[in-house]
């Protein structure tokens, strides 16, 4: 049986099932914060909605609350002022189990529906949500309404997409009847009823507040799965926004609101019971690999769908458009300064350099053009600050000075301190470019995170290859770019990338950059290799988030 918001927003759904299939390009929601777009007046609106968040409490009616959380900061020193409410992680799981019969008694018809209708909501709270992004992560104003709103958006419709896809093919009931014979035949009625597994937990991180954790949130519920959304403790308005939005939808629809609560745990002794709590089933998490690996070993009752640490690599054997590749690495390594998990690392050449449309460089000259290259893209101010951002943590900053002291390899590029107008108390430093040999891999074999990169220095092509691959191998890695004019190099990056499981990208010289993925069409990892064991979205991301229970009796 179908419901009424499915029916409202079927025509959103099927666009969404056909572009998964044909991976071609689409956005549900509109990426320009154009007021054509989201109405007259949405900026100020979205703008002053956020405003009203400063110096408040964040009132959210939830069971067991037990205190407040104050450890909320901006990168860009902008005082926030906001207390959020601490809950008992217990109250907060024996409420998600008495929302969630009612939200199976749903179907996936209501529960897609809703879902859409959810992210519908939040679409039109993108500015605001986009300016908590900004001033709790540090993203530039453009990548925080794109990528916080938006992008963030439509990682979600794919994943409830796919869970439709996954859930729609299951029948409701069948009849089964099997000749025997003269005799007559056996027939039997049976019903197949889709079964959350139990309680989500989705872990947000610093850096990507919405983006990095809605595909977790939208799959588990779609999937008939209440969840506990804990943010990081320093990022916490944006998934306190989202929260309360979907807690609204849900009440307008009857339901109860507990099926999706904010968690907030006082210490990591709480936090720590909450992700090994019998009744959760299903964990999203995305941050260091310390933490994960320990997600992994401790948290046995449940799924845990982990997107750690890794190095991307790039390798460039020879190109022809030099500035064009140059251009585009600026891009690649200034981007969020480098606070992106996609962002590359390791940049591999080999030793006798490379080959160019601009004649041959040597290793040291495409480390002082790249160098150049950055600081051109940077010199003006604005360009700088819309793209650069602010650095998120205390511990980023100190890792990008440490580098520039020269422990790290020797500086090519050294980063600096910038000043924006608008926020003179924000924490800046431009890209770091550190050069170093292949044997050096105390350095850049493991993630420095942040705008720090290594020119690593391979005794040919083939070496770089291997190299790359064997970073990916050992430490994972979620992009790697190759550059070269020659076939069987670009080849052999194809056949590496297949065994290293690793997407990749070729030649990459204008406007798309190996750090970006677009939803519908990228796989935003492959699960295949330690950097993630899952993939922003495929099936096996949300079909091992329900179970089928059946039932059958003689007809």
């Amino acid at each position: 049986m179908s419901h009424p918001l499915l029916d409202q927003h079927r025509p959103l759904l099927e666009r969404a099932l056909d572009t998964i299939a044909t991976r071609g390009y689409w956005s549900a929601y509109a990426e320009s914060p154009s007021p054509k777009a989201y109405g007259e007046g949405a900026p100020e609106a979205g703008r002053a909605a956020f405003e009203a968040h400063l110096g408040k409490p964040f009132e959210i009616d939830q069971p067991g609350q037990c205190g407040w959380h104050d450890g909320e900061t901006s990168p860009y020193g902008a005082p926030l002022g906001i207390r959020y409410p601490q809950s008992d992680p217990q109250a907060l799981v024996q409420a998600a189990l008495a929302a969630m019969p009612a939200w199976q008694a749903l179907g996936a018809e209501g529960r897609v529906g809703i879902c859409l209708e959810i992210l519908q909501r939040l679409n039109r709270q993108s500015f605001e949500i986009a300016h908590a992004v900004m001033m709790t992560s540090g993203q530039g104003w453009m990548m925080a309404f794109q990528a916080g709103g938006p992008h963030a958006q439509d990682r979600g419709l794919e994943a409830v997409a796919y869970a439709w896809r996954e859930m729609s093919a299951i029948p409701a009931e069948a009849v089964w009847e099997k000749p025997q014979g003269k005799h007559p035949s056996l027939v039997m009625r049976k019903h197949y009823e889709i079964v959350g597994r139990g309680v989500g937990v989705v872990i947000g991180c610093a850096t990507f507040p919405t983006w990095n954790t809605y595909p977790g949130l939208f799959a588990a519920l779609a999937t008939g799965n209440p969840v506990i959304l804990k943010p990081h403790g320093h990022v916490i308005l944006p998934a306190a926004i989202t929260v309360r939005t979907i807690r609204a939808v849900l009440t307008e629809n009857g339901l109860d609101p507990n099926l999706v609560t904010l968690c907030l745990p006082p210490d990591h002794e709480t936090a720590h019971a909450l992700y090994t709590h019998p009744d959760v089933h299903s964990i999203d998490y995305t941050g260091g690999n310390v933490f994960g690996q320990w997600l992994l070993d401790h948290c046995r009752q449940a799924q845990v769908y982990a997107e750690l640490a890794g190095v991307n690599s790039i390798v460039i054997d020879s190109t022809d458009d030099y500035a064009g590749m140059l251009r585009n690495l600026a891009f690649t390594l200034s981007l969020y300064s480098g606070q992106m998990c996609t962002t590359s690392q390791a940049i591999v050449i080999p030793a006798q350099g490379i080959d160019t449309n601009d004649g041959h460089k040597t290793f040291d000259q495409v480390g002082q053009d790249l160098a150049q290259a950055i600081e051109r893209f940077l010199e003006k101010p604005e360009v700088a600050q819309a793209v650069l951002g602010a650095i998120q943590s205390d511990a980023t900053l100190a890792r990008i000075d440490q580098a520039a002291g020269g422990g790290m390899g020797r500086v090519v590029l050294a980063p600096k301190a910038l000043h924006y107008e608008e926020f003179p108390q924000a924490r800046t430093r431009t890209p770091v470019l550190l050069a170093c040999d292949a044997q050096d891999t105390e350095h850049y074999a493991q993630e420095q995170f942040g705008p720090i990169s290594f020119l690593v220095r391979a005794d040919d092509t083939d070496a770089a290859l291997a190299l790359a691959e064997d970073l990916t191998r050992k430490h994972g890695a979620l992009t790697l770019a190759v550059y070269s004019t020659r076939d069987t190099v670009l080849d052999a990056a194809v056949q590496m990338s297949w065994r290293a499981k690793v997407a990749l990208s070729l030649n990459l010289t204008g406007g798309v950059f190996v750090n970006q993925s677009a939803a519908f069409s990228d796989f935003h990892g492959t699960g295949g290799n330690p950097a993630a064991n899952a993939s922003y979205a495929d099936s096996a991301f949300v079909a091992n988030r329900f179970r089928v229970v059946q039932r059958r009796a003689h007809a």
